[in-house]
């Protein structure tokens, strides 16, 4: 006779994962993510690891095939890998986003003040200005010139590279700014990152000195180092990212900061639970966006029809004949996003029982949006009950969780965009604390359990 259990409380994903065949492998894995974290600080070269992996794995650009990837100006990618049952029978979708907050250089950036080399920036995604100051910059693009030749360009990473970075007011002289609004008191076009301070060489010869000697000094060192001039800048796509490798954080190494883990934690997850799961009794679908954090705009955003027309193609070549709006409405689809953590220094914004908690596995999040659920998708109880009922049954920590307080805040994802297709689809990621900021956190079980609840439902 089995016990009514009326109380619930979630499963702690240390206690799910407790013996030793777990931790070994959940080590294993935390070691991946370090390396991809450290590696993969921009979506083009998030795209580069999932090629290179999807490659590997026997996924091509060939829609004939039972494997198959499509990527779109490298910041996109579709997978998809047929089931043991037809295109019209349903579809297991996980959607995740490669971009992350950061710093983008204008178009026309370099400028010499004060006999230092300096280059504006234009922030991107939602930052908090204060963090990304007297930190260790990189800087990561590609620059396209006008013959069509494309330069990447890294600076920063490699430890005998040099750094860049932001000055700030030193507090003897800001006691004006310490009584400023925080939006006030730290300006965007103050976001300038430090380039250099020496100038090139006066001429010897009577000629006048350079107009910015200090300024020509860094031209000539990008010039020497990748050929290109100050009015490459105009067509290129240059990144400033927090400096240096993602860091086992804590004692007993429990946790995993590193910059961009909104949303490349999920995006590593997906990809890694798609691999695992090679014959799926449903056609399996992974798909990674860009422009996420700035409203899933452009030709690389969720709201282009880069998905739709991908679709299009696979059922062309695995079921002609199939109405495309039935199979897209047939589908079941897991948006994959972090989750705000409960911090315990700022737990007067959380509401404790519907909050987000390290440690405690996936979590998902019935519904975004802010102040009303305005700009939501509400997933519907029958999918959500369809996935505790998968979760449950393979004994895979998870939890609810909501953005905040009511009123306190807010904010959305991808899950909207696949919903207008008429699929079931909810968001669930792993819980972060310090999110959005250049050195995020995540718990080593929760990346181990995201992994084993993606993996579950790809292949159900």
């Amino acid at each position: 006779m089995s016990t009514l259990k009326l109380e619930y409380e979630p499963l702690s994903a240390w206690e799910a994962y407790a013996s030793d065949e777990h931790r070994k492998a959940m080590d294993e894995l935390a070691a991946d993510y370090l390396k991809f974290l450290s590696e993969c600080k921009t979506e083009r070269l998030v795209m580069d690891y999932v090629r290179e992996k999807a490659t590997a794995a026997g996924f091509a650009e060939d829609f004939g095939r039972a494997q198959v990837f499509r990527f779109n100006r490298n910041k996109t990618c579709f997978l998809a890998r047929k089931g043991r049952r037809p295109l019209s029978d349903g579809y297991r979708l996980v959607g995740a986003h490669a971009d992350c907050p950061r710093l983008d250089l204008k178009q026309r950036p370099l400028y010499e003040d004060l006999d230092i080399c300096l280059a504006k920036t234009h922030y991107y995604g939602g930052i908090r200005k204060y963090q990304w100051l007297t930190i260790p910059l990189a800087l990561h693009g590609t620059v396209v010139k006008t013959s069509g030749e494309a330069v990447t360009v890294c600076i920063g990473e490699d430890p005998a590279d040099p750094v860049f970075t932001i000055t700030d007011l030193l507090p003897h002289l800001a006691y004006k700014e310490v009584t400023k609004k925080v939006e006030d008191a730290f300006e965007a076009e103050k976001l300038n990152l430090v380039l250099g301070q020496s100038p090139v060489p006066a001429p010897s010869d009577g000629e006048d000195k350079a107009k910015e000697p200090v300024k020509r000094k860094i031209l000539e060192i990008l010039h020497a180092r990748y050929g290109i001039e100050e009015a490459d800048f105009l067509s290129a796509e240059m990144q400033a990212v927090p400096a240096g490798p993602a860091r086992y954080v804590g004692l007993d190494e429990s946790m995993i900061g590193g910059y961009g883990q909104d949303d490349r934690s999920s995006v590593f997850c997906a990809l890694e639970a798609l691999l695992a799961e090679p014959e799926p009794e449903y056609c399996q679908i992974v798909l990674f966006w860009d422009k996420e954090e700035i409203g899933s705009e452009g030709a690389t955003g969720a709201k282009s029809y880069f998905f739709e027309y991908c679709m299009e193609e696979l059922v062309a070549a695995w079921e002609p004949g199939a109405r495309l709006s039935s199979i897209l409405m047939n589908g079941s689809a897991l948006s994959a996003d972090v989750s705000a953590a409960m911090d315990p220094d700022h737990k007067d914004v959380y509401e404790p029982l519907n909050a987000a908690r390290l440690g405690f596995g996936p979590c998902f999040n019935k519904f975004t949006g802010h102040r009303g659920k305005v700009g939501a998708n509400d997933a519907h109880p029958d999918f959500i009950g369809w996935l505790r009922s998968i979760f449950d049954g393979a004994g895979i920590p998870w939890h609810m969780s909501e953005l905040g307080k009511v009123d306190a805040g807010g904010g959305g994802t991808v899950a909207k965009f696949l919903a207008v297709y008429g699929m079931d689809v909810i968001d669930v990621g792993v819980p972060v604390l310090s999110m959005h900021s250049p050195f995020e956190l995540s718990a080593k079980a929760d990346i181990y359990a995201c992994v084993k609840a993606f993996r579950e439902f790809l292949k159900r």
